[in-house]
């Protein structure tokens, strides 16, 4: 099947018409953005443009979901921040002339609370937590280009307040498997709560239009990624005084703001994700990254801290896959990303040659 331009334009106009809606303000079911896989966790938490067999990616960039996923079972469990715990399960299958589908869910459990009145009494106790199903849809149009999307049902309850919302995820991958490259493009969460906490009040789902670069060096086992987030916006900055961590000159009590120069580098690299992929051998691959803008907003400029910096690793052997990873938010805010992931199909392949071996042996005797 040829590529169609068409395509492109059609996420075009999605980017440009969705951007202008959702700039700006605070957003709800921010749960959406959090990192799905111990993988992804390890490389910044954002987009990855990556054309393998590991199925963990494909709830994030629905346009990777593909045949080499047929029969892939995924889960994910993550101590978040104190006692909230999140997860999600997911199954990828391949239907012919329709295209590879992967059908799943996440969760997050914030915990228990203690319910008081306004005097501080204590009245019982209460919990709170976000859900999403997911249905996403991939197909190949050709050896180098492919196209993805991701409906997504998302319940929301805190006590006795309620939301339920739609979104969808549209994403276009190329890959070029001679010069080992991948590119993606990603537009996040188009659509809006169908019910909302406060009846009339309108709230805002966190949109997103990402673009990812990755290249696997063709003499070294290492593969550098590259992600984009917040393409529609520039400013990401907090200058001026809502700025909690600006500085005041200490003789005059007066505000110091940073240069225009360091305010525009400063802008574009909170754009930025770094991470590093190093593969010293076939069944293992260790992963670290750098989050600029989760950097700046998480340090503490009085001290030294590892905030916006990331790592894991990931162990496959015979179709198993074990994730494990860490991501530095701030000082004693770390989660830890478990992740386990198989495929029936080649577990099954594989149990049915030790079979046939066996055979062969005893006739053979």
């Amino acid at each position: 099947m040829k590529f169609r331009p068409w395509v492109w334009i059609f996420l075009f106009f999605t980017c440009v018409n969705s951007s202008f809606a959702q700039v700006g303000g605070n957003y709800i079911y921010n749960f959406l953005s959090f990192s799905q896989s111990s993988r992804q966790a390890a490389l910044g938490g954002g987009l990855l443009a990556v054309s393998d067999n590991d199925p963990s990616l494909i709830l994030y960039n629905p346009s990777m979901i593909g045949k080499r996923h047929h029969t892939s079972l995924f889960c994910n469990a993550t101590d978040y921040f104190s006692n909230a715990a999140y997860g999600s399960a997911f199954y990828s299958h391949t239907f012919n002339k329709v295209g590879s589908f992967a059908f799943g869910m996440q969760f997050v459990n914030y915990g228990k609370f203690t319910m008081t009145d306004e005097y501080g009494m204590e009245q019982g106790y209460f919990r709170a937590g976000d859900y999403a199903a997911h249905i996403g849809w991939g197909r190949a149009l050709d050896s180098c280009f492919s196209i993805g999307a991701t409906l997504k049902l998302i319940y929301s309850s805190y006590e006795s307040y309620h939301s339920f919302g739609l979104a969808v995820d549209v994403a276009a991958s190329y890959v070029n498997h001679k010069k080992n490259l991948a590119l993606s493009l990603l537009v996040r969460n188009i659509g809006s709560p169908l019910v909302n906490y406060i009846p009339g009040q309108f709230e805002k789902i966190p949109f997103d239009i990402q673009l990812a670069f990755s290249q696997k060096f063709q003499f070294m086992p290492v593969r550098y990624h590259i992600s984009l987030h917040h393409l529609y916006r520039w400013d990401m900055l907090y200058v001026g005084e809502n700025d909690p961590l600006l500085e005041y000159d200490a003789m005059n009590n007066t505000p110091v703001y940073p240069s225009k120069t360091a305010q525009f580098f400063d802008n574009f690299f909170r754009h930025l994700t770094f991470g590093l992929e190093i593969m010293p051998a076939k069944f293992l691959s260790l992963h670290l990254a750098y989050n600029h803008q989760r950097h700046q907003e998480m340090k503490i400029p009085q001290k030294r801290t590892l905030a916006g910096f990331s790592y894991g690793f990931t162990v496959n052997i015979h179709s198993i896959r074990i994730g494990f990873s860490r991501a530095h938010f701030a000082t004693g805010a770390v989660p830890n990303y478990f992740d386990l992931s198989l495929n029936i199909n080649e577990l099954y392949k594989l149990s049915q040659d030790k079979k046939s071996n066996k055979l062969q042996k005893i006739t053979t005797k």
